[in-house]
């Protein structure tokens, strides 16, 4: 089965980027909601391994994500540069919910221009780019740009708002449209 990368256009702007095992990669500035460091976060069982369980921000339950282990990357010591980002992940026509990513360290806001910006190469048939958007070129570096919507499938968003279930408050994980931070 041929799974490409996301037809859809990647368009020039501003993104976050952050490293995930001495890789760079990148996220559409407009779905970050905001960066927290590390906090408590209480193991959920019978999730996949890639949840790393939840965390309580500001009385909100949120689902954290290590992306590590969703890329299928060894694990890695979390220290004081280990970092969430908080996105928003669009599930639907009407329905966000937010989610922490959990990444190895945040780098900075870069913008690329279109120019800059190359289609996600294609690399045979049986490997999933399709959470890829594109790849961005800077001065000493590629950047990875995530369609973090893609990156989970629907059946792993599920789990994830499982996650926020079993905490007994799922609706505080879901956030309405209209409840967007500028950032």
């Amino acid at each position: 089965m041929i799974v490409k990368a996301s037809e859809e256009s990647v368009t020039a702007g501003k993104y976050l980027t952050f490293n995930l095992a001495d890789e760079s990669y990148g996220l559409e500035i407009l779905r970050v909601q905001e960066l927290v460091g590390l906090s408590a976060i209480t193991r959920v069982p019978r999730l996949p391994a890639f949840i790393a369980g939840v965390i309580n921000l500001r009385g909100r339950v949120i689902p954290l994500v290590d992306l590590r282990l969703c890329f299928g990357m060894a694990g890695s010591a979390m220290d004081d540069r280990t970092c969430v980002i908080v996105v928003r992940v669009e599930r639907g026509k009407d329905h966000a919910a937010a989610m922490g990513v959990l990444v190895d360290e945040v780098s900075d806001v870069v913008y690329l221009a279109q120019d800059s910006i190359e289609p996600t190469p294609e690399f045979g048939t049986t490997v999933d780019t399709s959470f890829v958007k594109g790849v961005g070129r800077l001065e000493d570096r590629v950047v990875l740009l995530l369609d973090i919507d893609r990156v989970l499938s629907s059946s792993e968003l599920d789990a994830i708002a499982q996650a926020a279930g079993h905490t007994g408050d799922a609706a505080a994980a879901q956030e309405p449209d209209s409840e967007k931070n500028a950032n």
